[in-house]
């Protein structure tokens, strides 16, 4: 059972924020523990409250790496409880992107698509959105305006406070979201629940879907205009990306398409002043802040202010072996590589012709032989992938001395995802798109990937749905979208589509449709009896 109880949570509320460092990023560090009426008393207190809603998904409690968990249970604070990593098991474990070398307990389920209800892995996924929500909920209890005027907070302080509020709805949505992506239906908690008074109910993968869209759609006015938030928080745009990327998967969630919105939203996100980053590589380096003009939201890191082995800290060590010197980072935990499903999108893996290829070649190789993967356990064996890394651009100093955290941020929504969400609506025969602006967005992403050439732009011709599902694999792998994306192409249990190990299998082999969606964790079930099992689980 994971006790989530509030004197945890307000342990965790309050943290000195910066929102003007020298990278201009939202910096978060715990201090110390105070109870409610004393976290919420000063404007100050209510600024540090809302840095730990958007602490939550960096960092995993209030003593740096471990030591003081938000999530108390028998879980692993580095490996289990933290949104990042959580996250990248869920999202690329179980595709052709990512497998592990690693036996800790349950790990291999993931990419065998074999996990059961009594996963831990699966236990601390459920956990993590649930305790953000619950810190957002309280955070909206305490910031209405009869509870801020009452503890004398007034004028701008106070305005802003109010602002904060939309910015802590989408927060709440976002992990909904996750949720309703995972687990098909989730617990259900708002500000309007009592504290401790009644179990939570259950709220269906429909229901959820229209509340956070509702929920997105009447923040919009209250949020800043895009592009105009200080990097790391959110603004309208954030919005729209959701929203996108939420129809995009409409007939996913509830049976019925919205590919006409998918094309509204993602118009709303382009037309508002991002553009592509010259290099794509620089996108996932340590100082990728400084390209926040493609970033609509991303989780800030930090190797000093937000250390932790669950966010990309992890991403990166968990990549490399004895070439750690090349991530920036002072070891490799010899981990996590890509399946030759992955290897066989670029037809060269090199990334002398598509810049995207970014893996390892010092000491691995891109061999067919070295690709193969004959023993799960065997890190050596697999396409090692180096595409976040605790290195700058500038060539510069990272913040962590001894490398161990990284500074990398870790991009939630960026401009390429809205070119390609447009894309494949307009194929799906979406209204209000057009096929010759796809084309153009998608050619835009291939022309950057190539180094500013036409080389690799695709012609009306080669504009198939796989031919986008493949595109969007180049683009973003790694970044927490293949699993979502496989089962929107029926992919991810069928076998249409095998990969290495999927299923356990060497060659890969179909498994039960069950598995396009994790099982509600037992232990969960076992405490709230409003909660009901996904179907064949």
């Amino acid at each position: 059972m994971i006790n989530i109880n509030f004197k945890n949570i307000f342990t965790g509320l309050v943290l000195v924020v910066l929102f003007g460092s020298c990278a201009n990023k939202l910096d978060l560090y715990p201090v110390n523990d105070l109870t409610p009426d004393k976290a919420y008393a000063t404007a100050d207190g209510y600024r540090s409250a809302l840095a730990k809603l958007y602490g939550t998904l960096a960092v995993t409690g209030n003593a740096g790496p471990a030591g003081n968990p938000d999530i108390k249970g028998n879980l692993d604070e580095g490996s289990q409880v933290g949104f990042i990593r959580s996250f990248f098991n869920a999202q690329e474990l179980p595709t052709d992107e990512a497998i592990v070398a690693w036996n800790d307990q349950t790990i291999h389920d993931f990419h065998n698509l074999q996990y059961t209800a009594s996963d831990p892995f699966i236990l601390g996924l459920y956990a993590r959105p649930i305790y953000n929500i619950t810190l957002i909920n309280e955070y909206l209890r305490e910031s209405t305006a009869e509870k801020v005027s009452g503890r004398g907070i007034s004028g701008s302080e106070a305005s802003d406070i109010a602002n904060s509020r939309a910015e802590a709805r989408f927060l709440r949505a976002f992990n909904y979201w996750v949720m309703m992506d995972l687990f098909g239906k989730s617990t259900f908690i708002t500000e309007e629940n009592g504290v401790g008074t009644e179990l939570p109910r259950e709220i269906s993968r429909k229901d959820l879907y229209t509340y956070i869209v509702n929920e997105l759609k009447a923040i919009d006015s209250e949020l800043k205009p895009a592009k105009t938030a200080v990097y790391g928080r959110v603004d309208q745009a954030a919005a729209w990306a959701l929203l996108a990327r939420i129809y995009l998967n409409a007939e996913v969630y509830t049976g019925t398409a919205q590919y006409t919105d998918a094309i509204t939203y993602a118009s709303k996100v382009i037309n508002a002043g991002y553009s592509l980053q010259p290099s794509y590589s620089s996108l996932f380096m340590a100082d990728n802040d400084t390209r926040k003009d493609e970033f609509i939201f991303t989780i800030n890191c930090d190797g000093l202010r937000s250390k932790s082995y669950a966010n990309t800290t992890f991403l990166i060590h968990a990549a490399c072996g004895d070439d750690f010197a090349e991530y920036g980072t002072n070891n490799g935990w010899g981990g996590y590589r890509a399946t030759k499903g992955l290897a066989d999108k670029f037809s060269d893996l090199s990334g002398n012709t598509d810049q995207r290829a970014l893996f390892t070649t010092s000491v691995f190789g891109t061999s067919s032989g070295q690709i193969a993967i004959p023993s799960v356990g065997d890190f050596k064996n697999g396409l090692h992938v180096k595409k976040f890394v605790n290195v700058r651009s500038d060539g510069g100093a990272v913040s962590d001395p001894t490398t161990e955290f990284a500074d990398t941020d870790f991009p939630v929504f960026r401009l390429s995802e809205m070119y390609l969400i447009y894309a494949e609506s307009v194929l799906r025969g979406g209204s209000g798109g057009d096929a010759g602006a796809a084309l153009e967005y998608i050619n835009k992403i291939r022309s950057r990937a190539y180094g500013g050439s036409t080389a690799g732009n695709f012609t009306n011709a080669d504009m198939t749905l796989q031919t986008i599902l493949d595109e969007r694999s180049r683009e973003l792998y790694w970044e927490g979208h293949r699993r979502t994306d496989l089962i929107r192409y029926g992919q991810l249990t069928s076998g249409d589509y095998l990969w290495p190990w999927k299923g356990g299998v060497a060659n890969g082999t179909a498994v039960d449709a069950k598995f396009n969606l994790f099982p509600i964790p037992s232990a969960n079930r076992a405490s709230n009896p409003n909660l009901s099992q996904n179907s064949g689980f």
